[in-house]
């Protein structure tokens, strides 16, 4: 999760969530109840394609060269990462918040 300009509302919403992610989590653990998240980076999406401004490949490309993977995630990552959260491997892990990003947020 990171801010920026013009951008609080969206980084409160991301907090707000994570802290919604780990409370119920620990309101919820004696049940064996497990309460993660998923916070992806950047997805390839048709909103991701076309883009908000007049060169969005201009936009893609310049968050490409930070992401250390050079290169967008899939909506098949975002799939497994939450696959692995509702398996049986992942039934001590709650209360996280699993960011498929590319290395973006390291």
């Amino acid at each position: 999760m990171t801010g920026g300009p013009q951008n609080a509302h969206y980084a409160a919403a991301k907090a707000a969530i994570i802290g919604f992610t780990r409370s119920l989590a620990l309101e919820y653990a004696r049940s064996g109840i497990t309460v993660n998240a998923v916070a992806p980076g950047l997805i390839e999406t048709p909103m991701v394609k076309q883009g908000t401004g007049p060169a969005p490949e201009k936009v893609v490309d310049f968050f490409i060269r930070r992401i250390p993977m050079r290169q967008i995630g899939t909506p098949g990552d975002i799939a497994a990462a939450h696959l692995y959260l509702a398996s049986d491997d992942a039934a001590y892990v709650t209360g996280q918040v699993l960011s498929p990003n590319g290395g973006y947020l390291v």
